[in-house]
């Protein structure tokens, strides 16, 4: 038999060694950021074979199941909560870039004529929209590739 420290001392010693260890987390990962890229990119064929590997969808069924509702509303109540705002508020330049291409499509659309509310011919107008965005969105990532 293997003798191994008792489970509620060690998981108090995770938690206060890995808590200490967020400044040094976040210096060593922004270090790391140009590997990370280069690794995570190179990583296309790995990727493809993990999302069509035989039964994932089970396994991503039951991953799910196992942590449950109840640990998905923990983890919100818990940590989710008060990153969010944080969160957002250092967002605000990717949504502002990443939006800003739609943005632009949609100023300058030239919508069909309004029709009295409940026309059908209205849905013309969304339809317009729609096609533009979508259109942008291909556009988009075509030329990521």
């Amino acid at each position: 038999m293997i003798k191994i420290k008792e489970l509620a001392p060690s998981a108090t010693k995770w938690d206060d060694n890995a808590a200490r260890a967020a400044d040094t987390f976040a210096t060593e990962a922004e270090a790391a950021a140009d590997v990370w890229a280069r690794n995570a990119a190179g990583a296309e064929d790995n990727y493809k074979l993990g999302i069509t590997a035989p039964n994932i969808s089970v396994r991503f069924r039951r991953g799910v199941q196992k942590a449950g509702a109840a640990k998905f509303a923990r983890k919100i109540r818990d940590v989710a909560r008060d990153r969010f705002g944080p969160g957002i508020h250092a967002a605000v330049e990717d949504w502002r870039s990443g939006f800003e291409p739609f943005h632009t499509t949609i100023g300058a659309l030239v919508l069909p004529a309004r029709k009295p509310r409940g026309d059908p011919a209205n849905y013309g107008r969304v339809e317009a929209v729609g096609k533009a965005l979508n259109t942008k969105r291909l556009a988009l990532l075509a030329a990521a590739s």
